[in-house]
């Protein structure tokens, strides 16, 4: 059994060796499955969960009253949310479901992106939000 395990190996060694590493402008994106769940929940449930984000990391928030999807940044995926104070926090979900919260007047400074909601939400997005509910 250990001679069969020793022989194995080497096709073992093989399949793993037929990836190229990444190159030097190339680079790696990793996502979570809650990172995608983010895009599938309602807008009530959305703006539950940016606020929980934003309070969790220390900030004040009583309700979000609007959240969308901004853009991705390096392994993260920004979000949008505006709490009932008018104050727009830029969210940033990692793969491992953690939070980087950050003020948008701060986050514009450092050269982060924008807080401008591109996605707002299933298959919406902000270009379209003006054209939502006209129907009838």
């Amino acid at each position: 059994m250990f001679r069969a395990a020793l022989l194995s190996m080497p096709l073992m060694l093989a399949a793993c060796g037929d990836t190229a590493p990444p190159t030097e402008n190339e680079t790696i994106q990793t996502r979570g499955e809650n990172q995608d769940a983010l895009f599938e929940l309602s807008d009530m449930n959305r703006d539950i969960a940016m606020r929980r984000a934003i309070t969790g990391a220390g900030y004040p928030c009583d309700r979000v009253t609007g959240s969308g999807y901004a853009a991705p940044y390096e392994n993260m995926e920004m979000w949008v949310a505006t709490c009932d104070d008018d104050r727009e926090w830029a969210v940033f979900i990692g793969a491992d479901d953690t939070a980087q919260v950050r003020y948008c007047q701060d986050v514009e400074a450092i050269d982060l992106p924008n807080c401008d909601i591109t996605r707002l939400g299933t298959g919406i997005y902000a270009s379209d939000s003006a054209s939502v509910g006209e129907e009838g």
